[in-house]
């Protein structure tokens, strides 16, 4: 054996005075010595180990059960794993007299004829033996489990095992062989297993878990695959619970790109997020078709931008190209906001060189033509009238109604002053401005960016003279391996959706069908999205794991308590974190036993979830299908990567949702996300769920619960209108039926999707039954601004089925699964249910086929008013135009 070899395994030896022998911490095995040991025989035993350590593989398996089956008839267990030999000896002599008197002293009580007979002394005697018997064939058998898996896994790491043997350097050798103790027959049985006891000052320099960083007292297994990288068996069953003790062997978590620890949450760049690479025809193909369906749009926004300079021409007196435009002061960190209606400015505005107040061109063009609303503040008050209301069991009081006020019965005196030449004076005080200064025109672009982006245009596209291609589909009424059946419309084709498989949407082909499908409006489902990643856990504990670890001392301390969404009164509640997240896999309920459902929405907030979680957004973004329009990096068709350098880009994502979420339909605090309608496209991926199952007990006590909403509806609709209960009845027996996927036990989210031409119907029938609805504190909701864009309604599936009744109309219905990714057309109204508890991750991006859309909703959110929740303008749609 060579020098180097020899060396290490006499240090080695020497290492195992000083540290105990342990195996799994589950056994809890004290240290043994062999008959004829001493310290003095030291030299001898080491000449014994060195020996044991060339046998062959098999005896040694066979050397290792017996001394453990030798282990195990030890009669008494130390609960110190850690202990010296001499201490051993000590404690064990100790244990040994105290047993031998206590034997004394019942033979005492014996002969005096104390109350234990001798036929009870030999019972008791014979089931202490018989419970250590058993004690024994357990660790017997655990230990053979051990041995298999020491067999199984001793021809993977076998090469990992010579090169580590031939090496001549120790630090080869410590790699594989423990420096904490000596070279044993069970180190032969397969060096992917490393068995340490190391104290606190060995730490650092003996073999680690990589995901917990800790040696001592645990079960360490090698990937043979880097053969360097380390985990633990506590840590492969605790945060790699799909993976076995084989799979690790075979390739680890760091191997395989989807390791959970601290460090590699923290680390972006490890993965390649990009799927495919285009060609330049590919590439030549997409700007073409991207340019020529935004030139309308550019050309729209040229013109009126002129029509601005003509009229700033006639105030100076002087032609449009003698007009000269001065840049208005803006910063790289702020947006420019209209102060009248709130919406991003693109480019040329009004300013009042005395207070600042800025006015978008939309307004200045109303404003002439005396159409300007003030959009007052809306004064809506949902009043609390307690859980006992909430659960049905009180009447509403006319009293306590919900209060909807607002200022249109009371507009305001203050007037805009419009000069004959087109000139707009400041704002009134009462309006926010200073009402003296002549606002002047102002931009933020250089002066002929938008001439000379116009010119770049029609150029590229006379240059490359390319046909479009088209692909003639016609799967929406048809049944196939790539539809979805979503809807029973009788007089239209697009009941099924599109809807493929992960696996094959890189295909250029498949892209072609996306686009026939997404230019209708229609929805795209792709199955297996997950399938492209590495397999990053999502599972909620992961990711907040890894968000306190990210943040500093005063953050991680407020990381403890979240802010969630109490899905019944519709409040905002402060939670345990903890306490959330064991909900989410055990569920929560009130005292009455009705399912309580919390969900957190935009959590961490989405403007740092790349900062936060740098490496679950890269995986994310890996599992994007159609990342040439759905990746917010470098995505060709997506026209939020195209604005220009300098501006702050609109925040769209990632964005987290986690929520509760059970199968059946409660009525009344439900785990949902009500109806609404973004104004910009989606794509939502399913990452994780967690089933909870309700009682016996819930189940009963939910249906009581469910006949006194129902009688408390009705209480509550007598006192606001007349109705007729017989029509009701009526009316309910001839009810339509419609697609309901809702008892697929798969699914984990149902949703709701509205076409974009259906909406003016759906529109009418919210505004009718809005009293059906219940909003914040279960209050009935009296009145709506806008029955969409309110966000107050959820249409259960009564309600879906009065709607076909009424107005011939209902949604595109599917079942979410795990893994699955929605595409949601802008302008499309939607609304989903959890059916499990869900994580989702969702990210927004604009297409060209939807910028008008886009467009659209921007004006319908300046009509809201103020201080309406959807006027959050968090996209620059006429921004992104350019």
């Amino acid at each position: 054996m060579d020098s180097g070899v020899k060396l290490e395994h006499m240090n080695c030896f020497q290492l195992s005075y000083q540290y105990s022998w342990t195996t799994r911490k589950k056994r809890t095995l004290k240290p043994f010595m062999s008959k004829g040991s001493s310290p003095s025989s030291s030299s001898d035993s080491r000449k014994r180990k060195l020996s044991r350590a060339e046998d062959s593989d098999d005896s040694a398996v066979k050397r290792n059960a017996k001394r453990r089956r030798k282990i195990c008839k030890v009669e008494e267990y130390y609960e110190d794993d850690d202990c010296i030999l001499s201490d051993w000896v000590q404690r064990n002599t100790a244990k040994r007299i105290d047993k031998r008197n206590k034997e004394v002293e019942v033979m005492v009580k014996i002969e005096s004829g104390d109350d234990c007979t001798i036929g009870k002394w030999f019972s008791d005697v014979s089931s202490k033996r018989k419970d250590k018997r058993q004690v024994e064939v357990d660790e017997d058998e655990e230990w053979e489990e051990e041995v298999t898996l020491c067999s199984k896994i001793k021809a993977t790491s076998s090469r990992s095992r010579t090169r580590s043997l031939s090496a001549n350097s120790p630090e080869n050798v410590t790699d594989v062989i423990s420096p904490c103790r000596s070279r044993s027959p069970a180190s032969n049985v397969s060096d992917s297993i490393q068995k340490n006891d190391c104290t606190s000052s060995r730490k650092q320099s003996g073999p680690i878990c990589h995901q917990c960083l800790k040696g001592e007292r645990i079960t360490l297994l090698i990937c043979s695959e880097c053969e360097k990288t380390m985990f633990c068996l506590q840590c492969i069953r605790k945060w790699y619970p799909n993976l076995s003790e084989d799979d690790v062997v075979e390739k680890c978590p760091l191997c395989r790109q989807n390791c959970n620890c601290s460090k590699c949450l923290h680390l972006n760049g490890l993965i390649e997020t990009s799927k495919r690479e285009l060609a330049k025809s590919e590439r030549r193909h997409h700007l073409q078709y991207l340019i020529t369906l935004m030139l309308p749009f550019l050309n729209k926004l040229s013109i009126f931008q002129k029509l601005e300079i003509e009229f700033e021409a006639t105030v100076q007196g002087k032609l449009p190209s003698e007009v000269e435009i001065t840049a208005a002061i803006s910063y790289t960190d702020e947006r420019v906001y209209c102060d009248h209606c709130a919406t991003s400015i693109v480019d040329l505005h009004r300013s009042c060189p005395k207070c600042s107040y800025e006015l978008c061109l939309k307004c200045c063009q109303e404003i002439r033509e005396g159409s300007l609303s003030e959009r007052p503040e809306m004064k809506f008050h949902y009043v609390d009238r307690g859980h006992r209301y909430m659960h049905g069991l009180d009447a509403a009081e006319p009293s306590l109604s919900s209060t909807f006020e607002d200022e249109e019965a009371n507009p305001s005196d203050a007037k805009w002053s419009l000069g004959e030449n087109g000139s707009i004076t400041c704002a009134p005080e009462k309006l926010g401005g200073c009402g003296e200064r002549m606002l002047e025109l102002r931009r933020i672009l250089p002066l002929t960016w938008m001439s000379d982006l116009e010119h770049k245009a029609e150029t590229f596209l006379s240059s490359y003279n390319i046909s479009p291609r088209m692909l003639n589909c016609r799967c929406s009424s048809l049944e196939t391996e790539l539809t979805r059946k979503s809807a029973s419309r009788t007089t239209s084709s697009d009941n099924y959706l599109f809807c493929p498989e992960s696996l094959g949407v890189l295909k250029e082909e498949e892209l072609l069908h996306f686009q026939e499908h997404w230019a209708k409006g229609e929805p795209v489902i792709v199955r297996n999205a997950l399938d492209n990643t590495p397999g990053l856990s999502w599972e909620p504990m992961v990711m907040w794991r890894a968000l306190c670890e990210n943040v500093n001392s005063t953050s991680s301390s407020e990381m403890s308590q979240v802010k969630a969404i109490d899905c019944l009164a519709n409040c905002e509640v402060e939670i345990n974190t903890r306490q959330f997240f064991e909900g989410y896999s055990k569920g929560r309920t009130y005292e009455n036993f009705w399912p309580e459902m919390l969900k957190l929405k935009d959590w961490p907030p989405s403007d740092k979830f790349e900062d936060l979680l740098p490496r679950h957004c890269d995986e994310f973004i890996s599992a994007l299908p159609f990342q040439e329009y759905s990746d917010p990096r470098t995505g060709i068709l997506n026209i939020a990567t195209k604005l220009p350098e300098g501006f702050i880009k609109p925040d769209l994502g990632p964005k987290t949702y986690i929520a509760y979420g059970i199968p059946d339909e409660l009525g009344r605090g439900d785990s949902v996300t009500k109806l609404h309608c973004d104004m910009s496209d989606a794509v939502n991926i399913l990452t994780h769920t967690a089933e909870v199952t309700l009682s016996q007990e819930q189940i009963s006590s939910v249906k009581a619960l469910k006949q006194k909403h129902k009688l408390q509806n009705k209480v509550d609709k007598q006192s606001t209108e007349d109705c007729n209960e017989k029509e009701e009845e009526e009316e309910e027996l001839n009810m339509p039926e419609i697609s309901s996927n809702e008892n697929e036990e798969t699914g984990s989210a149902l949703w709701d999707i509205f076409r974009r031409e259906d909406v003016p119907k759906l529109e009418e029938y919210l505004r009718k039954h809005c009293k059906e609805f219940r909003h914040t504190y279960c209050s009935p909701v009296t009145k709506v601004y806008h029955p969409i864009h309110d966000q107050s309604c959820y249409l259960t599936l009564e309600h879906k089925r009065k709607l076909k009744a009424e107005y011939g109309i209902e949604p595109w219905t599917f079942v979410q699964k795990l893994g699955e990714a929605v595409f949601i057309p802008a302008g499309c109204p939607h609304q989903v249910r959890n059916l499990k508890s869900c994580t989702k991750v969702a990210v927004d991006f604009v297409s060209p086929e939807n910028i008008h859309e886009c467009l659209r909703l921007t004006e319908e959110f300046r009509q809201l008013p103020k201080n309406h929740k959807a006027r959050e303008d968090k996209l620059e749609a006429s921004l992104l135009s350019l």
